[in-house]
């Protein structure tokens, strides 16, 4: 890999990321950030690695910019950012989040999961019971434990308490 490629690095965090290697994944985040400042991407990718990380209040600025820097940013920016969101217990702001990604991108099993979840954990039982119904529209293969099993959260209680959400939701 060039050492000066900034979207090498974030990819390179994302991939430590799901290997559970955060210290590595938060380096290589961060130096993304440093070789390129006014990159969307890789803000985006650092605020996800930052909230797998357990650092969801740091995330939520990383996705602000993101956003700002690329007006016609894809869908996953939302969900993400409604990640850090939820995390933070601003369950209304992860709802809107989660809906402008649906807004790009309809069939995006990550909001509507997210959603399901949020809802849940705002009590609003039909309307995570509906997100329930469109995860299994979306992906009627859908897996509670297969979804556990990947969330490369560090720390479990996230991991824990998104899953139990999902379940009162009426996912299996």
């Amino acid at each position: 890999m060039d050492e000066g490629q900034a979207d090498g690095h974030a990819i390179l965090g994302m991939l430590y990321c799901l290997k559970r290697e955060y210290d590595k994944a938060l380096a290589e985040g961060e130096r993304a950030v440093a070789l390129n400042p006014s990159g969307a991407d890789v803000h985006a990718f650092y605020g996800l690695i930052l909230t797998y990380a357990g650092r969801s209040e740091e995330a939520i600025p990383m996705f602000q910019k993101a956003i700002r820097l690329n007006p016609f940013a894809p869908g996953w920016y939302y969900g993400t950012f409604g990640g850090a969101l939820q995390n933070m217990g601003r369950l209304e702001e992860a709802v809107a989040a989660y809906k402008k990604e649906l807004k790009l991108s309809p069939d995006s099993i990550f909001a509507h999961v997210g959603l399901a979840a949020t809802y849940s954990m705002m009590r609003r039982e039909k309307d995570a019971r509906a997100e329930a119904a469109e995860v299994l529209r979306v992906n009627p293969k859908f897996s509670l434990d297969y979804w556990a099993k990947v969330l490369p959260n560090k720390d479990q209680s996230e991991t824990d308490k998104f899953v139990n959400a999902l379940r009162k939701a009426g996912l299996k």
